[in-house]
């Protein structure tokens, strides 16, 4: 029923407008939750102050709005678009729904690269972090990859297998060197890789903002060749599309993406799992529609659940990460069953 509504312009017009509205006012609102009481009004009024509107506000609750709540939203949502993207993707050059950055193996290879650069070469939030954490996904990509591209059998199905695999290998590796790291380091370091926007501010978010959104639009360049492969492989390369350069190149852009959310953010799982599911069931198959849809939807999860985690347990604040595991857990449960029933 909503593929046949999708047909008509007008529908198509009205829901993508409803969605940037939501989009946009969602951080706004969201930045009027936290420990300090601020209104509605207030993040309206010193966002008006702040850009010379002469509104009425108080320097503290400026401060609290301006420098903490909305750089911390806006990477929220910068975060929750970039994953959902990456798994949108790989997803697509795959043809696997189960495919996500988390399971293949790519956040936990940027965890591991991002913990080497901070509790084993004692940096901190440099340029370093996000290098250390590509370095940590493209050599998790290259291990999946070499592991599942011997021919015969599934390939798909071995590149899922082996992500996870890989996935716990670098989980494994990291949670050593937290071990043997100093206690100091441990503690915070530890709290960063189950997810946090705890970090965020204006002087950081450009480069997860510029990698996320040129990103984007790499991947709207290749919708033709992303639609080809959803239709099939041996269709795909009739059309002229070369499916292995495009899967690696696929792949390595999404690690970029991942890595880069991962440096900043700390490891959020499932949301590259859960929101490509979600968009797909409300809008059916268009690759250019799907990716800027997800963008938006994964933006706004992301950031209503950072509030959750702000507020779900009183002055105290959950890690992200811990929220997203819960939820993608279920929802990886519910698609394995309804693959089960159908017979996949």
């Amino acid at each position: 029923m909503t593929e046949l509504l999708w047909r008509f312009p007008m529908f198509r017009v009205s829901a993508i407008t409803a969605l940037v509205i939501i989009a946009l006012l969602s951080p706004m609102l969201a930045a009027s939750f936290g420990a300090a009481q601020i209104e509605f009004a207030d993040v309206w009024r010193a966002t008006c102050a702040q850009l010379g509107g002469g509104c009425d506000i108080s320097h503290i609750k400026q401060k609290i709005i301006i420098d903490i709540r909305l750089p911390r939203v806006l990477l929220a949502f910068i975060a929750g678009a970039g994953l959902a993207l990456s798994g949108a993707v790989l997803q697509t050059v795959t043809r696997n729904p189960l495919a996500d950055p988390y399971l293949f193996g790519i956040s936990s290879g940027a965890s591991f690269g991002a913990v080497m650069v901070i509790a084993v070469l004692g940096l901190g939030a440099t340029i370093a972090l996000p290098m250390g954490a590509f370095v940590g996904s493209a050599l998790s990509v290259a291990l999946v990859v070499a592991m599942s591209s011997r021919p015969g059998g599934n390939q798909i199905e071995r590149m899922l297998l082996a992500g996870v695999a890989i996935s716990f290998m670098f989980s494994a590796v990291t949670s050593l060197a937290l071990y043997t790291s100093e206690p100091s380091a441990t503690a915070s370091v530890l709290f960063w890789t189950l997810g946090s926007f705890t970090r965020a501010s204006w002087d950081t978010l450009w480069l997860p903002l510029l990698i996320t959104g040129a990103s984007l639009v790499l991947f709207l360049g290749f919708a033709r060749q992303l639609n080809a492969v959803l239709a099939g492989e041996e269709s795909a390369r009739t059309l002229g599309v070369d499916v292995a350069k495009l899967r690696i190149g696929m792949l390595l852009l999404s690690s970029l993406i991942t890595a880069t959310l991962v440096a900043y953010c700390g490891g959020i799982a499932f949301v590259g799992l859960m929101i490509p599911h979600l968009v797909r069931m409300l809008l059916g198959v268009n690759v250019m529609r799907n990716l800027l849809a997800t963008c938006l939807t994964g933006g706004l999860f992301m950031v209503w659940i950072d509030v959750l985690a702000r507020k779900l347990l009183p002055d105290q604040e959950l890690p992200v990460g811990v929220i997203t595991s819960a939820l993608g857990s279920l929802f990886f449960l519910i698609i394995l069953r309804r693959r089960a029933s159908k017979g996949i």
